[in-house]
C-alpha cells in the first residue's frame, strides 16, 4: 500500500511518434520486462517512422493491423504457448533452419541491412501468419483431432514447432498433420525419457529444409523419426529401442509418466474394441500420480499391510518405478492415501489400469516385487511397441 502511495509519475513530452517509440525502446527497463515480441513491434514502427519516406502512413497501418490480429491471436494461446518463443518458430520458418536461436539478434542484423522496410513486411506477415496457425492447432483443431490433443499434451515442443507451422501455412491436410504429431510425439517422447544431451535438430535440420510450398510430402520427415527409432548407427541411435528400454527401467520424471499412463489406459481400453474413441486426457478429473506400493510404509508394517519388506531394494528400484505408478484422480488419490493394500485394491475400479491391478493380484492380495515387476513388463511392452 506504501508503494502505492509514495509512488510518483513522470512526464515527457515528445514532438513526434517515433520520439515516443524511441522511448519505449530505450527507456522501458523498469517494472515489467517487455516481450522481445512487443520490442520488436516497437522497433518496426521506429524504423518505418525514419525509412517509410510518402508510404510511413500505410505502412504504419498495415504493421498495426497485423499485430493487431497477432494480439488476438495471443489472447486465444497465451495459456498454452508463451508469445517470445512463436516469434522463435516463426524466425525458423521464416528463414527455413532449425538453427536460429537469437530472435532479438537476428531480427536487428536485417534491420541494420539495405532491405529493412520490405523485411518488416515480410516478417511481420510471416509472425500473423504462424500466430494464425498455432491459434487453429492450439484451438479448434486440438479439440477435433486427437492426435493434437496428445502431443500438446506431452508439451515441451521446441524441436517440432516450426515442423508444425509450415504444415499450416502451406495448407497440409489435417491427416498427415495428424500423421505427423504422432510421429513427432513418439520422438519427443524419447527424447525425454532417455534424457540424451544429442542434439535433435542436427539430425532434422535437412528434412525441414526441404520440406516447402514446391516439396509438400511430409514422408521425408516421417521415414527420418522412423529410423531414428530403430538405426544403431552411434551418431544417431540416442533414440532407438535399446537406449529407451534402458531408460523406462530406471526414474521417470512424473510428469512424463502420467503421460505413458494415460496412453497405457487409451491401449487397455481399445484392446477389443473396434472403433474405441480414445479418453482425452482432460477428460479424467484432476489426474495425479498414485504410488500403489505408498512412498511411506503404512504404520511403519508394511508386510501386514500387504506390501513387500522396504529394504533398501525395494526403496531404490520398487517404489518409484513405472510398475508401481497408477493414474488416477486427485480426490480417489487423497481418499486412500498410504492405507493397506486390500483397502486401496478395493477402490480401483475406475480406469481400465487400476481394474489391471486386480487382475495381476487375483487370488494374493500382496503388492510385492514380482507383482511390481509384472506390471512394469506389461507397460515397458506397450511402450517399446507403440511409442
Amino acid at each position: 500500500m506504501q508503494t502505492v502511495i509514495k509512488a510518483t509519475c513522470t512526464t515527457h513530452l515528445v514532438k513526434h511518434e517515433s520520439e515516443a517509440i524511441q522511448m519505449f525502446i530505450f527507456q522501458n527497463n523498469r517494472g515489467k520486462k517487455p516481450t522481445n515480441l512487443e520490442i520488436i513491434k516497437a522497433q518496426f514502427m521506429y524504423i518505418i517512422h525514419l525509412h517509410g519516406g510518402s508510404d510511413t502512413e500505410q505502412l504504419i497501418l498495415e504493421v498495426k493491423n497485423r499485430f493487431e490480429k497477432i494480439y488476438k491471436s495471443i489472447a486465444s494461446i497465451e495459456h498454452r504457448i508463451d508469445e517470445d518463443s512463436v516469434l522463435l518458430y516463426t524466425l525458423r520458418v521464416y528463414y527455413n533452419s532449425l538453427w536460429e536461436t537469437n530472435s532479438i539478434e537476428k531480427i536487428n542484423e536485417e534491420l541494420n541491412g539495405k532491405k529493412t522496410i520490405q523485411f518488416i513486411r515480410d516478417f511481420s506477415q510471416s509472425l500473423e501468419d504462424s500466430f494464425n496457425a498455432l491459434m487453429f492447432f492450439f484451438g479448434e483443431d486440438e479439440k477435433k483431432y486427437f492426435e493434437i490433443h496428445s502431443l500438446i499434451v506431452l508439451g515441451r515442443l521446441a524441436e517440432v514447432m516450426p515442423f508444425i507451422i509450415k504444415m499450416y501455412i502451406f495448407s497440409i491436410p489435417k491427416t498427415d498433420i495428424c500423421k505427423f504429431c504422432s510421429i513427432a510425439e513418439i520422438l519427443v517422447l524419447r527424447h525425454r525419457i532417455i534424457g540424451t544431451r544429442a542434439n535433435i535438430v542436427s539430425r532434422l535440420n535437412d528434412v525441414y529444409q526441404k520440406f516447402t510450398e514446391k516439396n509438400l510430402s511430409i514422408e521425408p520427415i516421417i521415414k527420418r523419426i522412423e529410423w531414428m527409432r530403430n538405426v544403431k548407427n552411434w551418431w544417431w541411435s540416442y533414440w532407438n529401442d535399446k537406449h529407451l528400454k534402458e531408460a523406462i527401467n530406471g526414474w521417470i520424471e512424473p510428469s512424463t509418466a502420467k503421460y505413458i499412463l494415460w496412453k497405457y489406459e487409451n491401449f487397455l481400453a481399445g484392446k477389443g474394441h473396434e472403433g474405441y474413441e480414445p479418453i482425452r486426457y482432460d477428460a479424467i478429473v484432476s489426474p495425479e500420480l498414485e504410488h500403489i506400493a505408498p512412498k511411506t510404509p503404512t504404520n511403519g508394517q508394511p508386510v501386514k499391510a500387504g506390501y513387500a519388506n522396504y529394504d533398501e531394494e525395494f526403496v531404490n528400484e520398487y517404489i518409484d518405478c513405472l510398475g508401481n505408478y497408477l493414474l488416477i484422480s486427485k480426490s480417489q488419490n487423497c481418499s486412500i492415501g498410504n492405507k493397506p493394500f486390500s483397502e486401496k485394491l478395493a477402490s480401483y475400479t475406475h480406469l481400465f489400469q487400476q481394474r489391471e491391478v486386480q487382475e495381476i493380484v487375483k487370488g494374493k492380495e500382496i503388492w510385492d516385487k514380482d507383482k511390481i515387476n509384472d506390471r512394469h513388463t506389461k507397460i515397458v511392452g506397450y511402450i517399446l511397441n507403440n511409442l
